[in-house]
């Protein structure tokens, strides 16, 4: 099948079934308070690389796998329109955002399943992407851990769909991504140069630990520093350095950790100097990281301490961050103008060159 015939056939299943289809629009706020207003001026054309939407098919796979006291997040994604998304944007002064499948992800114990909806949501996704010229692009989802429909799918992503890079969970059932079960799919990612957008989830070990918690609170920040160390340890950051790796929520606990983890290269005048090729400070200095859910001074002056400011990049986690509010949150962290300009749009596009116009 060709492109053409691809995004035709797409266009066609998906101008029958609507993604808003049974969704409620969420309603905008008429009147933002002051310092979001604020913040909106600052870049008018920031680029939102943690941004989630769901297709029909995915909805009524959640809805049959998971109560609402299992999933909050599935009233909110009840609630879910494109239109909405495009308003919160506008109101946000995000002029693209990247959309990405988030947590619990597509697979729930049955590869045929994940499959069809991995195919559902990348063609939903590019139907938004064809719909809204220049406003949406694509992390497309895989139907791990089945690793052989995984490379099929990463094929019509991009061949087909034309996909912006992949989007992955932090971790599946109890395999992080350093996992050795990963490395043919990492082998063709790196071989594409892929821009790899890793979300938080709490894995089986520790999804209700603390009873009465949601685990969004310590487990999702805790597993997306899991597979950061998953990736260094297994030397597959190593093997795949072609493989631009965003990891969301400021890269969870990893700040906390790096006394413990980085030992002497935690130091003051290690973190100035120029680390040693492929030490576990050159990779997470390589890596990048968005501000869902993170835009604090504590975060975000503890990432840069061991990153720089030039590995920060603007995520929202809409629907369930608010752009206008993680904006404003960001210009009280203590940035220079010039790094807030990077970390709104300029950083994203390095990795992203397509929205450099």
């Amino acid at each position: 099948m060709s492109d053409t015939q691809g995004r035709n056939r797409i266009a066609a299943h998906w101008s029958r079934r609507s993604v808003m289809q049974g969704m409620i629009a969420l309603g905008a706020s008429a009147a933002l308070p002051r310092d979001i207003a604020c913040a909106q001026s600052a870049n008018p054309r920031r680029l939102d690389v943690h941004h989630h939407y769901v297709s029909p098919k995915w909805m009524d796979a959640l809805n049959q796998h998971y109560a609402v006291s299992r999933f909050p997040g599935l009233e909110t994604f009840k609630k879910y329109s494109t239109a909405a998304a495009v308003e919160a944007m506008d109101a946000g002064g995000v002029a693209s955002a990247v959309l990405s499948t988030t947590t619990p992800g597509i697979w729930f114990g049955d590869n045929a399943q994940a499959r069809t909806l991995a195919r559902d949501m990348n063609e939903c996704g590019a139907k938004l992407v064809a719909d809204h010229k220049g406003r949406f692009g694509l992390f497309a989802v895989l139907p791990l851990p089945d690793i052989d429909a995984s490379l099929r799918e990463v094929e019509y992503a991009y061949g087909t769909l034309g996909a912006d890079g992949i989007g992955v969970l932090s971790s599946y059932g109890t395999k992080w991504l350093g996992d050795p079960s990963f490395a043919p799919l990492w082998e063709e990612l790196n071989r594409r140069k892929a821009v790899v957008f890793s979300h938080a989830t709490a894995p089986d070990c520790c999804t209700s630990l603390m009873p009465n918690l949601d685990p969004t609170t310590i487990e999702f920040n805790t597993d997306t520093s899991r597979t950061i160390v998953s990736l260094i340890e297994s030397g597959t950051a190593t093997r795949c350095p072609d493989i631009r790796f965003i990891f969301s929520h400021a890269g969870g606990t990893i700040p906390s950790l790096a006394g413990r983890y980085l030992g002497r290269d935690a130091s003051a005048e290690a973190l100035a100097a120029q680390p040693a090729p492929n030490s576990k400070l050159f990779h997470l200095k390589r890596f990048y990281y968005d501000t869902a859910g993170s835009a604090n001074p504590v975060q975000m002056q503890s990432l840069k301490m061991i990153v720089t400011a030039a590995q920060i990049v603007f995520g929202t986690d809409f629907p369930w961050g608010n752009p206008g509010k993680i904006a404003a949150g960001l210009q009280g962290c203590g940035f220079t103008a010039e790094e807030l300009r990077g970390i709104d749009r300029e950083n994203a596009v390095r990795i992203l060159p397509k929205y450099a116009a």
